[in-house]
C-alpha cells in the first residue's frame, strides 16, 4: 500500500524503483536492497552473503577498491552497507548534485564487480577477524546464540557473519556463482528518499543497469518452525552473565503486529516499562535490561535481554518469567496503554526526521513484502490497538511457556540448568 509521498515504478528488467521526496531537503539517501540474506545460505555455504557484500566494495572492470573510495570522499558523501537474515543492502548519502555519479559507481559495484581470488583471500582474513570481535562481546553474541536455539533446524537460526571454518574454505568459483544466482535485478530493489526526483531515478537506474545481467535463482521456502522449550549455557569467564529469555513471535504481516510493538514497549521498552523498573530500579540486580521483538517472513521472535552479576542470574530469570506470566494473566493497565502508545508515535516521527529512515522503510518493506504505510496511517494504526488486544496477543505469545533461554558466564560446571525452568 503506497501513500501520495511515495511513487514506484517497476523496470522492464525486473528492478523495483522507489523514492520519496523530500523537498527540504539538499541530499539524497539511495539503497540497492538484494533479497539475500543468510537464511537464503545452505550450511556448507554459511556466511557467503556477508562474503560478497565485502567483495563487492574491492574493485571492478572499470575501478580499484581505492577508486570507488575515492570517488565517493570527492563527493563528499558516505558509501556502505551491511546485511542481514533476508536482505543484503548497499546505500549512499550525497548531495542530489551528484546523485548522477553515485548511482554510477554503485551500479558498476553491485552487477560488474571481479571477485577476484585475490581479493576473496585479503578479505576472509577481515572477515574472520570480524567474527572473532563479535565473538569477544558478548553482550552482542548472545543474541545469536539466542536465535540459534529458539529455531535450531530452521535457516533464520544461522548467524549472518556465518561460520569461521566456511569462510576459511570459501573459494572464488562458489562465491562468484552464489553472486551470479541472486544479484539479478528482479531480486533487487532501489530505494531512495530525500531530494529526488522519481522519473530521473528511474532513467538512472534504467540507463546503468544490463537487463541482461541474469535470470539466477532468487527462490526463498519457507516455513513455520517448531519450538522446543530448553535453557543453553555456555560457560565464559566473563565479568558479567548476559541473558536472553524469549519465544517464538509474530510474522511480519500479521494483523497484530501493531499490539505487538506496543506489548514491546510496555514489557521492557523503555525506562518506565515493567521490567526496567522491576530489575534495575527496584531490584538493583541489571543495568541493562530490555525487551525486542524482531518479524521475518513465516515467523519472529519477542526476547528480553539482560546483564548481571552470575550469582544473579536465577533471580533475574525469575523475575523475567513473573513479569510475563503477569502481563498475560492479567493483561496492561489504560495508563500503560497510552503511556506506551505515546512513546511509539513519538519514536516513530522522531526517525522518519531522516532520509536514512525513510529509505530504509521503503527499500525493507518492499524487498520483503510488506506494506508500507504513510505516517498518518502509521499513527492511526497505533492509536487503534487496544489493552484488549495486547492480553490477547500476551496469552498467544507466552501462554503455552515455550520460552528457550541462553546464557553467558563463569558457570564452570555448575548445574544452572535445572534452576531455569
Amino acid at each position: 500500500m503506497y501513500g501520495n509521498d511515495f511513487q514506484r515504478t517497476d523496470l522492464e528488467c525486473g528492478i523495483r524503483v522507489l523514492t520519496e521526496r523530500m523537498p527540504s531537503l539538499r541530499s539524497v539517501t539511495t539503497g540497492f536492497w538484494v533479497g539475500v540474506g543468510s537464511r537464503d545460505e545452505p550450511l556448507e555455504l554459511s556466511g557467503i552473503s556477508h562474503f560478497i557484500e565485502h567483495l563487492l566494495f574491492k574493485g571492478t572492470s572499470r575501478r580499484t577498491a581505492r577508486r570507488i573510495a575515492e570517488e565517493f570522499d570527492a563527493m563528499g558523501g558516505e558509501l556502505n552497507a551491511f546485511s542481514a537474515k533476508e536482505y543484503t543492502c548497499f546505500y549512499s548519502k550525497v548531495l542530489d548534485e551528484r546523485l548522477d555519479d553515485a548511482i554510477e559507481v554503485m551500479t558498476d559495484m553491485l552487477f560488474h564487480s571481479l571477485l577476484r581470488q585475490q581479493d576473496v583471500d585479503a578479505e576472509r582474513r577481515v572477515i574472520l577477524e570480524e567474527i572473532a570481535m563479535h565473538e569477544d562481546s558478548p553482550d552482542d553474541i548472545i543474541h545469536d546464540l539466542f536465535v540459534s536455539a529458539l529455531w535450531e533446524t530452521h535457516p533464520l537460526g544461522q548467524s549472518v557473519l556465518g561460520s569461521q571454518n566456511v569462510i576459511r574454505t570459501l573459494g572464488s568459483e562458489e562465491i562468484a556463482e552464489y553472486y551470479r544466482s541472486h544479484y539479478i535485478p528482479r531480486n533487487i530493489v532501489v530505494a531512495a528518499a530525500g531530494s529526488v526526483d522519481h522519473a530521473r531515478m528511474v532513467e538512472l537506474v534504467s540507463r546503468l543497469v544490463d537487463c541482461d545481467a541474469g535470470e539466477g535463482n532468487a527462490a526463498r521456502h519457507s516455513f513455520v518452525p517448531e519450538i522446543r522449550p530448553h535453557t543453553v549455557v555456555y560457560d565464559r569467564q566473563t565479568e558479567q552473565a548476559h541473558v536472553v529469555l524469549g519465544t517464538q513471535g509474530l510474522p511480519r504481516q500479521h494483523p497484530s503486529r501493531f499490539a505487538l510493538a506496543v506489548l514491546d514497549n510496555i514489557l521492557g521498552g523503555g525506562m518506565s516499562s515493567r521490567l526496567f523498573q522491576k530489575i534495575r530500579e527496584e531490584r538493583a540486580l541489571a543495568y541493562s535490561v530490555f525487551s525486542y521483538h524482531s518479524m521475518y517472513v513465516e515467523t519472529g521472535l519477542v526476547a528480553v535481554y539482560a546483564g548481571t552479576s552470575p550469582e544473579n542470574v536465577s533471580a533475574v530469570l525469575e523475575l523475567i518469567k513473573e513479569e510475563i506470566a503477569r502481563i498475560t494473566e492479567k493483561g496492561v493497565s489504560e495508563e500503560e496503554l497510552s503511556r506506551s502508545k505515546d512513546h511509539i508515535k513519538g519514536s516513530l516521527v522522531l526517525s522518519l526526521e531522516d532520509s536514512g529512515s525513510r529509505m530504509t522503510r521503503l527499500g525493507k518493506a518492499e524487498i520483503c513484502g510488506g506494506d508500507i504505510f504513510g505516517l498518518d496511517e502509521l499513527l492511526n494504526r497505533i492509536d487503534a490497538v487496544t489493552a484488549e488486544d495486547v492480553w490477547k496477543l500476551a496469552k498467544d505469545l507466552f501462554g503455552e511457556r515455550k520460552l528457550v533461554a541462553t546464557v553467558i558466564g563463569p558457570f564452570g560446571d555448575r548445574e544452572l540448568q535445572g534452576h531455569l525452568f
